[in-house]
């Protein structure tokens, strides 16, 4: 097999060029033109600590606060910073108070950590986890729809949601479910941790009652970027996970909402603020709209997964118009499952024999492994071709 020759676009980012990095989507990857604006901000915070936090930190924040909230769609009232979307779903389960017996909906398909995080609140509350099942494969949006509601019950409180699931890669039908669960007094609380950037999004349209999601992902912004978007009957009275001077600021030009979350005390808050340069970043890369490169991501997400079914005979488990820029292909299982936090032993061996990184993970609920490839600006097809002789030489 011959190495692919790395994509010119690559040295817009620090990827270790003999590394084949076929997984933006666990970390994201930060181009070194943000990483310079993070530089500069972090220098002037460090030459005069003071006037950064006293003086000029809460305009640079609203800057980037109104910068974000364009391009999501949102009234900037509602947003807030939390450093990842983990945390963002913690701070509302944490908020929130059940009756003993009520129940918090979630998916088999979700996240492990926040799936956990429901897990625990509903304990301390004498609530009870419900788990729905979603059909997998699955052909129509429809289908992963009436999954979710047909696990509602009179006693359903809350249920938490991927836009985009992290095993799967599914995109979630979270446009007609919000509604539906509204209707019923449900309150939907969506992990979006993969879609910004990767979807167009349109936080006023889909009006949940919480959304959550990272900007480090396909935003390609620093790690430590996440935004928290509350609706506006809960913006009075959400408090953040560590409570901080906001609570009795006098000052009525901001709102509650900012000046409990905006400080929760002292920290690096320059990921948040590079999102002006965030914003622009790819555009500039790219010399592509933000709507031009999420579909050119999809389309090259799609035709590899395309490439790597053909090759190694994998069906595939969904249309392409449920996927964005990643894919999951099914691998066969192993014959005992791996203890929890192990790495698969293909994935260790696609990295130390062929300088592949990307996931192998576990799908225990139908004793499955999935494959879940990433399509990203500086990926080439070369690479997932590479990457479908590895697999059949690794699985043969």
């Amino acid at each position: 097999m011959q190495r692919p020759v790395p994509s010119p676009l690559k040295a817009h980012w620090l990827l270790e060029p003999e590394t084949i990095f076929l997984n933006h989507g666990s970390f994201g990857a930060c181009p070194r033109l943000v990483l310079e604006a993070q530089h500069a901000l972090r220098q002037q915070l460090e030459a005069q600590p003071v006037r950064f936090f006293v003086r000029n930190y809460e305009a640079l924040l609203d800057k980037a606060r109104q910068a974000l909230a364009d391009f999501l769609h949102a009234d900037p009232e509602g947003l807030a910073f939390v450093p990842n979307a983990t945390h963002g779903v913690n701070t509302v389960l944490r908020a929130m108070s059940f009756q003993s017996g009520a129940q918090i909906l979630i998916t088999d398909h979700g996240y492990n950590a926040c799936n956990n995080a429901a897990r625990i609140i509903a304990k301390h509350h004498q609530a009870e986890v419900i788990v729905a099942s979603l059909p997998f494969p699955t052909q129509e949006a429809t289908q992963l729809h009436d999954a979710v509601l047909q696990h509602i019950t009179p006693r359903t409180r809350l249920v938490l949601l991927d836009h985009v699931t992290s095993p799967s890669a599914l995109i979630l039908p979270i446009h007609s479910l919000i509604p539906k669960l509204r209707e019923r007094g449900i309150l939907t609380l969506i992990d979006g941790a993969h879609a910004p950037g990767m979807l167009p999004l349109d936080l006023r349209a889909l009006d949940p009652d919480f959304y959550t999601g990272n900007c480090h992902k396909w935003m390609c912004a620093p790690k430590g970027t996440a935004f928290l978007y509350v609706r506006d009957a809960w913006r009075e009275s959400l408090q953040p996970l560590a409570i901080s001077h906001g609570e009795n600021d006098p000052r009525s030009e901001r709102s509650r909402f900012h000046k409990r979350f905006d400080w929760v005390g002292t920290g690096d808050p320059t990921p948040y603020l590079t999102l002006p340069t965030v914003l622009s970043a790819l555009p500039q890369i790219l010399q592509l709209s933000w709507q031009e490169i999420q579909q050119h991501l999809h389309e090259k997400a799609c035709a590899a997964r395309q490439l790597l079914s053909q090759r190694l005979s994998l069906p595939l488990l969904c249309p392409d118009h449920l996927l964005g820029s990643m894919a999951a292909l099914p691998l066969p299982s192993l014959h005992s499952p791996l203890p929890p936090g192990t790495i698969d032993p293909l994935q260790q061996r696609l990295f130390t024999d062929h300088a592949i990184e990307i996931p192998v993970m576990p799908y225990p609920s139908r004793n499955q492994r999935l494959i879940r490839l990433s399509a990203h600006a500086y990926n080439t097809t070369d690479e997932y071709l590479y990457l479908a002789d590895a697999l059949s030489t690794l699985l043969s």
